[in-house]
């Protein structure tokens, strides 16, 4: 099984208009909902390729029940640790010219015995799961070390996985884990730098080696990913494809990435399944998630080269 633990869950309204017109009245092509966090869209992906997939994390009771009904429709089960309000709300508004404006939403409070029992919640699950993932933004108010206490709580047995980015990223790499997913941006942000060439980039994917992680797997975006060990780097360049929402890409990769550890797949294998499930993701329209077939057909396009 392969558990993901959604840290701050959302409701991502796309809208779709003829145009943008700030202080007039705007008129909706189409509406499309989808109830999301980054750890719920792995959890999904993770189900649409055939493996077993749990989620847990923090919900909230004002509309928490459309997420259970969401994850309900995907066969992936589900142990949430409740908490009052309403999951945050994020819209993405797109004109007929695809020019994308988002108006992101701020995350709600949890009280510091749900912490507590999140982390109780990860021992006892993380003990039946051969991989867990750990992702996304955190509780307004929750400090950044909390990841950290998070993959201790871990069960040692099982394969550990977090995309994140800053703080909470550093905090996550003293726990030491198995896979960390940043694309090029967070890690730019992370590290507070710009890389300039390939050496530069290798030598960000180094520091966070050197601070706990045992494997990168950086997302280039629509020129694919690289994945490196310190030792050896791998790079698999993306296909093109008609690309509709960059939404869930990421997510898409750590699922495909986290399907591939909990198989015992090599480093070549997790890249090229991760950047297939990524592209595939792309080509989607208001779902935050692939469909198996597509990520089949990309997956036997790609091909990896050592560098």
């Amino acid at each position: 099984m392969i558990l993901t633990v959604c840290m701050s869950p959302s409701v991502d309204v796309t809208i779709e208009l003829d145009s943008l017109n700030v202080g007039k009245v705007n008129v909706v092509r189409n509406k499309t909902l989808s109830f999301t966090g980054k750890a719920i869209n792995v959890a999904i992906g993770v189900r649409r390729l055939g493996a077993e997939a749990r989620a847990t994390g923090f919900m909230y009771n004002e509309n928490g029940a459309m997420f259970e009904g969401a994850l309900d429709r995907e066969g992936v089960p589900f142990s949430f640790v409740w908490n009052s309000g309403r999951v945050r709300e994020n819209y993405k508004c797109i004109d007929k010219k695809s020019m994308l404006t988002e108006i992101n939403d701020v995350g709600g409070q949890v009280a510091s015995e749900k912490l507590i029992e999140l982390l109780q919640m990860i021992r006892g699950l993380s003990a039946h799961s051969d991989v867990t993932v750990i992702s996304g933004g955190l509780p307004r108010g929750v400090e950044a070390g909390y990841y950290r206490e998070l993959f201790r709580a871990v069960d040692p047995r099982s394969l550990k996985i977090v995309d994140t980015e800053g703080a909470k990223l550093f905090a996550a790499l003293e726990a030491e884990v198995d896979l960390v997913k940043p694309n090029l941006e967070e890690l730019e942000e992370t590290l507070g730098r710009e890389f300039r060439d390939t050496d530069d980039m290798l030598a960000g994917c180094r520091e966070l080696l050197d601070r706990g992680a045992k494997n990168v797997l950086l997302s280039l975006g629509k020129d694919g990913a690289v994945i490196t060990n310190g030792t050896k780097n791998f790079y698999c360049k993306s296909i093109n494809v008609a690309v509709n929402s960059t939404v869930g890409a990421g997510d898409g990769m750590v699922a495909a990435a986290a399907v591939m550890m909990q198989s015992g797949a090599d480093l070549p294998e997790i890249l090229r399944a991760g950047v297939a499930a990524g592209t595939a993701t792309v080509t989607t329209f208001g779902t935050i998630s692939f469909t198996k077939d597509k990520y089949e057909e990309i997956y036997h396009n790609l091909s990896v080269t050592e560098f």
